[in-house]
């Protein structure tokens, strides 16, 4: 049977038997692979086209476009995913909610946080270095995730900026493992008895989970 296109559709010649249901079966097989395969959810992805050739297109309801980029393995590129909701960050003990409350969202393999923390009795942080929550699991880095984060500039010090950083799945460190969300001062000092240190933090950055 002869075929036509960059797709290679068979189509009939002149010389082939009146064999119509069998070439059009042949026709739908061949022009399968090319449409828009449509799903519920990632999981129905999963399931139903786990063994789909090379650059299948997949849809899902809420708008999510895959693309198969593996003949042999379940491997996909998204095309287009909508933004996940925010979720809510787990606070360490001693410590709750400010104005804004601390959230993290995971686009892709990078992972956005906002929000403030601010210390239960209403004392001041530590300028040494402090546990101040836990990031969600899927969230957790490869490698240490760095930013800088905001500070109130009440008090003493004055610098209004920190160290922010959430440990990574090698990290070591006494005040916490894998996931944990860390504080630390730009101030430069220590904080003596008296509790200088800022009164909230603002833990607004992203970093990456590779």
């Amino acid at each position: 049977m002869a075929t036509i296109g960059n797709a290679q559709l068979p189509i009939p010649g002149g010389g082939d038997a009146p064999t119509w249901p069998g070439a059009l079966a042949a026709l739908a097989a061949a022009i399968d692979p090319h449409l828009v395969q449509h799903v519920a959810d990632l999981d129905e992805r999963n399931e139903a086209y786990a063994e789909a050739p090379l650059h299948t297109l997949v849809s899902a309801e809420n708008g999510a476009l895959w693309i198969k980029t593996s003949a042999v393995d379940n491997t996909w590129a998204t095309i287009h995913e909508p933004l996940p909701a925010w979720r809510p960050i787990s606070l360490a003990g001693g410590y709750s909610a400010g104005e804004l409350t601390p959230e993290v969202l995971l686009v892709g393999q990078q992972v956005y946080t906002r929000g403030r923390i601010l210390k239960t009795d209403g004392s001041t942080f530590a300028l040494n270095g402090a546990k101040i929550g836990d990031v969600p699991a899927d969230c957790r880095p490869a490698k240490p995730g760095t930013w800088s984060g905001g500070a109130s500039l009440a008090g003493d010090p004055m610098t209004g900026v920190g160290r922010m950083e959430v440990l990574g799945n090698s990290s070591s460190s006494s005040l916490g493992t894998s996931g944990a969300l860390l504080w630390f001062s730009q101030d430069g000092t220590q904080s003596p008895a008296g509790g200088l240190g800022a009164a909230w933090v603002d833990i607004s950055g992203s970093y990456w989970k590779n």
